[in-house]
């Protein structure tokens, strides 16, 4: 687990629409880009190996700008293809806001961030006392349905409150936006709410026009 001492004031980010990393959960990565290769390198020489996930606002007259909160993951395994592209995995550690943009002389986008406020994030897995696991999990199958997904439905019946939550928000097709909703949630408890409302939205026959404020 990694300390808030541990937690450096510059990272390395990397924005992808669509792309959501939470505490204590996995993403992984495809990474061809030479800048991006050159942020793996120069992310493997430090010692907190975090790389920031951020995403980038999709609207008119914001190109390029940066949604305010993301959430760094610790490089935790890589390998290499044959034609020189890293297969990586991140492992959530904490959520930061971003404080500004550095400019200097790396090809990748780096920025000071600030750590405050996210605490629950370092701390042990969260509870959410409140869910009502048989009504989600009923609207979830119905959700999973009209999107013709397929799912180990045993292993999510059986997985803890964090671990269920946070793996659907990660991997259900929500858009951008929506995906920052839940990141910004600050609770389990608001996540799972949130992500809930956008089922119930999608099962209602949710165009997709309309964003979760």
């Amino acid at each position: 687990m990694i300390s808030p001492t541990d937690l450096p004031d510059i990272i390395p980010v990397f924005p992808l629409p669509g792309a959501l990393l939470l505490p204590r959960s996995r993403l992984p990565l495809h990474l061809f880009e030479p800048r991006y290769l050159a942020m793996l390198d120069d992310v493997l020489k430090t010692s907190s190996r975090l790389i920031g996930m951020v995403q980038p606002y999709d609207a008119p007259g914001k190109d390029g700008k940066l949604h305010s909160i993301g959430c760094a993951g610790k490089l935790t395994a890589f390998s290499e293809t044959e034609d020189g592209r890293y297969m990586i995995t991140l492992s959530g550690a904490s959520r930061f806001r971003i404080v500004e943009e550095v400019e200097g002389f790396t090809p990748y986008r780096r920025c000071k961030v600030n750590w405050q406020g996210f605490d629950r994030d370092l701390g042990p897995v969260e509870k959410d006392t409140d869910f009502n696991r048989d009504k989600f999990m009923e609207a979830l199958g119905r959700y999973l349905t009209d999107h013709g997904l397929s799912t180990d439905w045993e292993s999510l019946s059986e997985a803890e409150d964090e671990l269920l939550i946070n793996s659907l928000s990660m991997l259900c097709p929500f858009e951008p936006e929506d995906k920052q909703a839940l990141l910004e949630a600050p609770s389990l408890s608001t996540r799972r709410e949130t992500l809930m409302t956008l089922i119930e939205f999608s099962l209602r026959g949710g165009n997709g026009e309309e964003v979760m404020q």
